[in-house]
């Protein structure tokens, strides 16, 4: 047993850790946030919970087979996921120094031995030499290189499914964002063309009356140049449809000569989302939990630059059986050896290790100062989103009346031209401010839906609060 003492000493001392203890990332939040409406529902979220099919609060199917698709074709998504692959092998990979390392050998030579070699016998000797066995070697963690190794992996690998969170989360509003986009534009182009059929038979009318000689050329030209621009609102706005399919095409993972979604003129509906409070969306950003865990790692790798100071201790065992010729296997040809008890000690680097501890501390500095950027990105962009939606609900209902109005001064203007009592002016006035108001209305609902997303997006996704609560359809 004192034989083994020196080899049992290290095994004794290992355990010791030289990371830092873990910084303090407390941050002073707000209860409420302050573009909050008041009769939206607080919720408390569950931290790591599944986000769920938020979207399906948009009651849209084709909303939720683009979503399903995205999810199963997206190489954004399956670039995330080796990503996080990536991180598990690495992890896998650090906690494997917790075990000794095994290796097999196995070797066969013919030597010949000089015959003037120091001590020799006078002559020269040929000789096989056949070897076979393994060995072990183990490095003694005695100053915690090993395990801060593996928590920096470990945090690191959390912060990837952090970032796997995110980058789903992020692709889920991307598509409900491009969507939204294009059933408004759906909508603006139906109204378009319904205004240029309009524009066209008021066209026609007022030729027929400069034929008769009841309006002039100017009217005439009036109404030619209303219903070119009509139409060149229509090219334009079905160009921009084209754009945001070729964007869905590309967030579903499809190529987009081949991607179509059929027209629906009808404006995509915002639901209500529950907003929670401030201090649980720390808990919910998936981007605010993987800039937490790196502040995890990042400290643990100051522990690791500390243990390079330090010497490193290894153990290694051998055993196995060597012979010059047959009987390899037999017991008499057996061998093992314990040991060396290797110790490799720092003496002169120039300063590179003293320069990693450096290193390793300013990552840590840069980790922290990255989280706290994360936590007031998110407060920032949930206020926005919770402003936003509170003023286009606002807008809507004054655009809706202005297009009401709009359009009822419009179909007063052509009945007054029509029976003689105005002159084409006033109906051109008066069509464009309509289709102006219409097309600003639309607009508005486009970018409730978008507003919504934003929210959902902000938050980390839907905040669960209980029965009857969650993404809702508008009513």
């Amino acid at each position: 047993m004192a034989r083994l003492a020196p080899l049992l000493v290290p095994l004794a001392l290992a355990g010791c850790s030289l990371a830092p203890k873990p910084r303090s990332l407390a941050i002073s939040t707000p209860d409420t946030f302050a573009e909050t409406p008041a009769n939206w529902a607080q919720a408390t979220p569950l931290d790591g919970s599944d986000r769920g099919e938020w979207w399906a609060g948009f009651g849209d199917p084709v909303l939720d087979d683009l979503e399903t698709r995205a999810a199963k074709a997206s190489p954004t998504l399956e670039a995330a996921l080796a990503r996080r692959e990536e991180a598990r092998a690495v992890l896998h990979q650090q906690a494997a120094q917790y075990l000794p390392e095994i290796d097999a050998t196995a070797s066969a030579a013919r030597n010949r031995v000089a015959r003037d070699r120091p001590l020799s016998a006078g002559h020269s000797a040929t000789y096989d030499d056949y070897r076979i066995g393994s060995q072990l070697s183990y490095e003694v963690d005695l100053w915690g290189r090993v395990r801060n190794s593996v928590a920096a992996a470990r945090a690191e690998s959390k912060a990837s499914d952090a970032d796997l969170a995110s980058i789903r989360l992020s692709l889920q509003a991307s598509v409900a964002d491009a969507y939204a986009r294009l059933r408004g534009l759906d909508a603006e182009e139906d109204l378009l063309i319904r205004s240029v059929e309009a524009y066209t038979r008021a066209l026609d009318l007022t030729r027929k009356r400069h034929e008769g000689g009841v309006a002039t050329g100017l009217d005439e030209n009036r109404a030619r140049t209303v219903l070119g621009n009509a139409r060149a609102q229509v090219s334009d706005v079905a160009a921009q449809r084209a754009a945001t399919e070729h964007e869905l095409a590309a967030l579903v993972g499809e190529v987009a000569s081949g991607f179509r979604i059929a027209p629906v003129p009808r404006v995509v509906d915002a639901p209500a989302v529950p907003v929670g409070t401030p201090s649980t969306l720390i808990q919910r950003r998936p981007d605010i939990s993987a800039a937490e865990r790196r502040v995890a790692a990042a400290n643990a790798r100051i522990g690791v630059a500390r243990a390079a100071l330090f010497p490193t201790v290894t153990l290694g065992l051998a055993g196995g059986f060597e012979s010059t010729g047959s009987g390899l296997l037999s017991s008499p040809n057996a061998f093992w050896a314990l040991g060396p008890l290797g110790v490799s000690a720092p003496i002169f680097d120039a300063g590179k290790r003293i320069a990693g501890v450096r290193l390793a501390r300013a990552q840590l500095d840069e980790a922290a100062a990255n989280y706290r950027t994360s936590v007031l990105t998110a407060f920032r962009e949930v206020e926005d989103a919770l402003a936003a939606a509170r003023q286009l609900k606002l807008e809507a209902v004054d655009q809706k009346a202005a297009a009401e109005a709009a359009e009822a001064s419009s179909r007063l203007a052509f009945t007054r031209y029509r029976e003689g009592a105005a002159n084409y002016f006033e109906v051109v006035t008066a069509q464009t401010d309509a289709l102006t108001a219409q097309r600003a209305f639309l607009t508005v609902q486009t970018r409730r839906a978008q507003a919504t997303v934003a929210i959902v997006r902000a938050l980390g996704g839907p905040i669960e609060c209980g029965t009857g609560c969650g993404v809702k359809p508008a009513r």
